[in-house]
């Protein structure tokens, strides 16, 4: 029946635990270990996948609550919970490649997804290309005999670009390659990548699913065959998320549509105001017909997200100034929790990207990401007239 809901009852009542005291609220497994009554039941807790729970890095009810509830509400057959966002993008991507194997992704994606593929995983001698730009022909170029994994990020951080997620996900399966999409910025209410034939989806569940700025958790979804591989990566990397940061996303993802829904209205309308502004250059935002995303983001997403970029007139001094004349909205890094957030990407979250590669992503000096909270839209634009009178 969990299947049939609407997106808002299966972010509260799917995947909960059985609870001998009925609490309406899910209970907190604050636990870092189980005891067993037998050395029989020892012996079947301690198998590699236990049906049970026997060590909190290996499960954990809280933790798989959670797990449940994202598969349901991304349409993967099974989840896994993990520590941090980079947790789970990272081990999803060790699990996809093996040395030798070749792996694509683009440029201007998170700046700590961006150095896994050009730094790390080179290390671990598999090739990377990384795209200048997200779109079917640039990732149908960079293809290879090896390429095992093709990364997606849409919309991309920090210049919203737009990947057709279906059409890349049937260039990488007709390829044999497996599809990992990054679907933090969009949430699962406004998109859903698995079932545009992508075989994994990862979050930083610190984001929208969590929404407060309270937690750092991340999460993995997709088939059972690849989320039992996965875990293999977890446990023995001990990326695992602890219960109380579990709890923490559940109480989030109640909320998520309701946040969502005004984060997407808000974000709208905020870029229509900043395109028609005198110190501003640039919008990007999907929402904006002038997007060239436009079109794609219209078909597969239910809403154009909280997130947003512009450039400020004047280049890196005009638009710090205006960044330092905030005041509602607050300079600091993440995104997709209840406060607008607005970060520096040129000065502050890139910084570890090479100069030429954040020119040929779009990242100019004079960028502003913004992460677009719930607070009244009138005192969202009236903070950023006032700071962009300072650019």
């Amino acid at each position: 029946m969990s299947e049939r809901w609407g997106f808002t009852t299966k972010a509260i009542h799917g995947g909960k635990m059985p609870d001998t005291h009925k609490s309406v609220a899910p209970p907190i497994y604050q636990t870092a270990t189980y005891y067993y009554d037998t050395a029989e039941e020892g012996a079947r807790l301690g198998q590699e996948i236990p049906p049970g729970y026997v060590y909190t890095r290996w499960a954990n009810p809280t933790t798989r609550a959670l797990e449940e509830k994202i598969a349901l509400l991304e349409g993967g057959e099974d989840a896994l919970a993990t520590a941090s966002g980079m947790a789970a993008v990272s081990c999803a991507v060790l699990t996809a490649v093996r040395p030798g194997d070749h792996a694509i992704a683009p440029s201007a994606i998170y700046q700590a997804t961006y150095q896994l593929f050009a730094d790390m995983l080179p290390g671990y001698r598999v090739e990377t290309t990384l795209l200048p730009d997200s779109s079917l022909p640039s990732y149908e170029r960079a293809l290879r005999p090896n390429t095992k994994l093709v990364f997606i990020e849409t919309p991309t951080n920090p210049m919203l670009g737009i990947t057709d997620i279906e059409k890349v996900a049937a260039l990488a399966r007709a390829h044999g390659a497996t599809t990992i999409a990054d679907n933090t910025w969009a949430s699962p209410y406004n998109q859903t990548p698995l079932a545009n034939g992508v075989d994994v989806v990862v979050h930083s569940a610190t984001k929208y699913l969590g929404g407060h700025h309270d937690v750092t958790a991340g999460v993995i979804t997709g088939t059972a065959a690849f989320i039992k591989r996965a875990k293999k990566q977890v446990r023995l990397l001990g990326t695992t998320i602890d219960p109380f940061g579990a709890w923490l996303v559940i109480r989030g993802l109640a909320t998520l549509a309701l946040r969502m829904e005004r984060q997407n209205a808000s974000a709208q309308r905020l870029a229509e105001y900043l395109a028609a502004h005198p110190k501003v250059s640039a919008v990007h935002y999907p929402g904006l017909p002038s997007h060239p995303g436009h079109a794609v983001a219209r078909r597969q997403m239910r809403g154009f997200g909280g997130m947003l970029s512009f450039e400020v007139k004047g280049g890196y001094e005009a638009s710090v100034r205006a960044f330092e004349a905030l005041q509602v909205g607050k300079r600091a890094t993440s995104l997709g929790g209840v406060s607008t957030l607005v970060s520096h990407p040129a000065g502050i979250s890139s910084v570890h990207m090479p100069k030429e590669v954040r020119a040929a992503a779009g990242i100019v000096e004079g960028l502003l990401r913004v992460s677009v909270g719930i607070e009244d839209l009138d005192d969202l634009l009236a903070d950023f007239d006032h700071a962009l009178r300072r650019a």
